[in-house]
């Protein structure tokens, strides 16, 4: 038996409860994991939410850990017991002390790269592979708008964005945010409250906007970020915690000027089996080479309800896990 935060339907933080399960022998090409870092994402809030359905319930959210393997099934040739693994993507399940993934799903860690630098970071780190490398190949010169600098999918593509030679523009939503997003290595960091900041961005990036603005806030955020976007540039939405976005009338996409807006998923990146490899590789490579992704808030996988409330509330900063 195992420790999993289970939920019956969906609802507040609350409806995250401790209940223990079987989960039993791994079956053909599958591997049982004992997890020791769990990673908690504003995905996870929208499932528990109801924003995005569930199939069925009882359901155990996560999609993103890393730990040890434990057991292999049948025609697993490529993992066994005592590895180091990581791992990202569906199935979800990731909220509990152990569970069975498919083998191709888990990501074998070097020996020099504790669980803590990875757990937790793969979503965001595809993701940011994702933005940098699929949605737009980025490079030396180019300029990119990053919404919520200060958290952690905001800190780990201004980093490697960074490594690529590009200049970052950040947004915070307070003064003592600005810090965070600086040390990750923003060009510049402004209040995304501030009636100017779109014109600011414009004239700091050549006067023209940026190639690339990536919006995790939502609501109101993504009509405004259009222009801070030069002509044949990129918004990339990809999420809304700060509620729905308002529909986008294409014949009004950007006030006139051609730019392009891309809702690009990290579930299906990871879901493409040539994309999560390249990603992954790329990405644990990256870390060793000294990429960074600090934790901002780390929990007991039982107070996972504690860390969904502070995540929602925006008082984290960031990537938050669990610990088992």
């Amino acid at each position: 038996m195992t420790t999993a935060m289970m939920m019956t339907g969906p609802g507040a933080p609350e409806v995250l409860t401790a209940t223990e399960i079987d989960v039993g022998e791994p079956g053909a090409n599958a591997v049982r994991i004992r997890h020791s870092v769990i990673g908690v994402n504003f995905v996870d809030i929208y499932f528990r939410a109801g924003l995005y359905p569930l199939d069925a319930y009882p359901a155990v959210l996560g999609f993103e850990g890393a730990g040890t393997v434990e057991a292999v099934g049948p025609g697993v040739a490529t993992l066994k017991p005592g590895d180091r693994v990581a791992y990202h993507g569906q199935p979800m399940g990731a909220y509990a002390e152990a569970r069975i993934l498919p083998a191709e799903r888990l990501v074998r860690l070097p020996d020099a790269l504790p669980d803590r630098d990875v757990g937790g970071t793969m979503l965001r780190g595809l993701t940011a592979h994702m933005l940098l490398h699929k949605v737009r190949a980025v490079g030396p010169g180019d300029w990119i708008l990053v919404h919520a600098a200060a958290g952690g999918l905001g800190q780990i593509v201004t980093r490697w964005a960074k490594r690529l030679g590009a200049h970052v523009i950040g947004t915070v939503g307070s003064e003592a945010k600005r810090a965070l997003a600086l040390e990750a290595g923003a060009d510049a960091v402004l209040l995304h409250g501030a009636d100017d900041w779109a014109e600011r961005t414009r004239a700091l990036a050549d006067g023209q906007g940026v190639h690339l603005a990536i919006d995790g806030i939502g609501g109101g955020m993504l009509p405004r970020t259009f222009a801070a976007v030069r002509p044949f540039g990129l918004v990339a939405s990809l999420g809304q915690p700060a509620g729905p976005i308002p529909p986008v009338r294409v014949e009004t996409l950007g006030n006139g000027r051609p730019v392009a807006l891309m809702r690009p998923s990290v579930i299906a990146y990871a879901n493409d089996p040539d994309l999560y490899r390249r990603g992954s590789a790329d990405l644990i490579a990256a870390l060793q080479d000294g990429l960074t992704s600090p934790i901002g808030a780390a929990y007991d996988l039982r107070d996972a309800a504690r860390a969904h409330a502070d995540l929602e509330g925006g008082r984290t900063t960031g990537r938050v896990i669990l610990t088992v």
